[in-house]
């Protein structure tokens, strides 16, 4: 018999979102946090009928909110015919249990549900078998609560029933099943390591696109390498990275990199499960760190993604702030006047392709250390060199004679280095 699979929400499911607030916590924070809860809802794929926010004194261990909100809830679900109640915090597996004993229809926090969306947008090998991975982690402790409907009633010697003995069967399957995909996992990160040597060998910079989810990095990451991607006013919209070659504008190529929008309170499952992955950002020579400047709490999520970052250990590599969605702010035909490259802060509108020239102008200016400035004497008959130096390089200097002419170029390294040997070959 297969695992249990993780409860999902289904399209169209009538659900009732159920936030806490104690008297340590800001009522606008634990607001945008429910909106945020609301996003996530709509994103995969259910209908919010009623969003709550529930102050209390203290956390109850056997139904997180105590019993007479339970009951509120309770009839509330009722009334509104509701399929899924989705809390903000994490529930334990006593918790949810008894909240759907008490609510008779489904119960899941916010852990769940990210892993819910995630689960929708996996496509490639890599991104299914971390979110199977990080799902059957967060659904371990909680099989004993899918298989009460298979257990006796009673207990002790001669009591054990039919429920019990799957429920050893399950953890038993689901450990197995974790471990086969740890190990394939690791072969993956493997396999990654592998290519960022190969890399290695051929020096081209790496610019990765980071930031809040929904703050418009695959909008920026379409312009920026002209690649066709899903873009929608969803959060993760897109979940499996992306990496595609680009050409600027002095001939250089450079690497982007796309990745898994950031989001607070991010499931310590999901960071475990996508560490290969997310590994791939500490490797990069340049981060893009993509922010909605028309969001309330930009503050808050520029600091969630920096602690993000931080817990990569790549905090240290340099950064360029972009600021996104100045279509949707007062007085957006000023803010190009802001950019400031002394602090690698710019502005721009990646839908509308408004500041992207002075974005892309900052990015060169970062990766120059790829390039390597030379001299070359290419005779006229050498048209091979000639059109490598013209479809390649940027020509700096031009000094021509009777048989030659003297190019000081710009190159990127390994074009450097072949051009050289091209002109030692042919003498």
């Amino acid at each position: 018999m297969t695992v249990v699979k993780p409860v999902q929400i289904h399209n169209e499911e009538r659900a009732v979102l159920i936030g806490t607030q104690t008297r340590a916590q800001h009522r606008w924070e634990r607001e945008d946090l429910m909106q945020e809860l609301q996003r996530l809802t709509i994103s995969a794929g259910g209908l919010v009928v009623h969003s709550m926010i529930q102050n209390i004194q203290q956390y109850d261990p056997a139904t997180f909110i105590g019993s007479g909100k339970v009951a509120e809830i309770r009839q509330l679900c009722q009334e509104l015919e509701a399929d899924v109640v989705i809390f903000n915090e994490d529930l334990s597996p006593v918790q949810q249990k008894n909240l759907e004993n008490a609510f008779e229809c489904k119960v899941i926090d916010r852990t769940a549900l990210i892993l819910d969306i995630f689960a929708q947008r996996a496509f490639t090998r890599e991104g299914k078998l971390q979110v199977e991975l990080a799902q059957l982690q967060y659904m371990l402790p909680r099989l004993t609560r899918m298989w009460t409907h298979l257990s006796r009633l009673g207990g002790g010697i001669g009591t054990r029933g039919p429920g019990e003995t799957q429920l050893e069967t399950d953890k038993r399957k689901t450990r197995i099943q974790i471990t086969r995909l740890k190990k394939q996992l690791k072969e993956v990160s493997k396999q990654r390591g592998q290519h960022r040597q190969a890399r290695k060998g051929v020096p081209i910079p790496v610019v990765a696109l980071v930031g809040y989810t929904n703050s418009g990095k695959s909008t920026l990451f379409e312009k920026l390498t002209g690649t066709a991607t899903l873009v929608e006013d969803k959060l993760f919209a897109t979940l499996d990275p992306l990496v595609r070659c680009v050409t600027l504008a002095n001939r250089q190529k450079m690497l982007v990199l796309d990745t898994v929008g950031f989001i607070r309170n991010l499931p310590v499952q999901l960071v475990a499960a996508f560490r290969a992955t997310l590994e791939e950002i500490a490797q990069t020579d340049l981060l893009v760190h993509v922010i909605d400047l028309s969001h309330p709490l930009i503050d808050q999520h520029i600091a969630t993604v920096q602690d993000i970052l931080k817990d990569l250990k790549s905090d240290h590599l340099p950064q360029i702030q972009t600021f996104n969605k100045i279509d949707l702010v007062n007085d957006n035909a000023n803010l190009a006047l802001k950019n400031d490259p002394t602090n690698d802060r710019y502005y721009v509108s990646a839908l509308h392709d408004q500041g992207l020239g002075p974005l892309m102008d900052a990015i060169m200016h970062k990766i120059q250390g790829f390039r390597k400035t030379i001299t070359l004497t290419i005779p006229y008959e050498n048209r091979e060199a000639t059109n490598f130096i013209h479809r390649y390089g940027t020509i700096i200097k031009a000094d021509y004679n009777e048989t030659a002419v003297n190019l000081t170029v710009e190159l990127d390294l390994p074009k450097a280095e072949k051009i050289v040997r091209m002109l030692e070959q042919s003498q």
